[in-house]
């Protein structure tokens, strides 16, 4: 075996070695893409089954007297309040919810961003 078959036998290494990485990315990015369908498929599956207990649930009958605006007001703050309680469990959960990388999956702990936009 001469120097010259060494060098194509390393080189030829080299480019499967880059195709072997390359397939790597792929499929990394195939199983983040899984990780967050999973995650999104899971909350909406505590949705709707939220939804059916509500459904289940008997009606209230409510008093004719409670005024109108009083309850839209509190109907708002409660939206309020239940927006930013589900950002800050999407956060628990694992996904950024600030405007940079809103709905992605956080892979290296805590993110400045999404700390910041809860603290507000």
């Amino acid at each position: 075996m001469d120097k010259r078959d060494i060098f194509v036998q390393i080189e030829q290494m080299e480019e499967q070695m880059g195709t072997v990485y390359v397939e790597l990315g792929q499929m990394k990015r195939q199983i983040i893409e899984l990780i967050e369908e999973n995650k999104r498929l899971s909350i909406e599956n505590q949705q709707l089954r939220k939804l059916l207990k509500k459904d289940a649930e008997p009606a209230v009958v409510e008093e004719p007297h409670v005024h109108v605006n009083a309850a839209l007001a509190q109907q708002a703050k409660e939206l309020t309040g239940e927006g930013y309680d589900n950002l800050a469990r999407l956060y628990q959960e694992g996904f950024h919810i600030c405007n940079v990388y809103y709905g992605h999956l956080r892979m290296e702990g805590d993110c400045l961003f999404c700390l910041s936009f809860l603290n507000k």
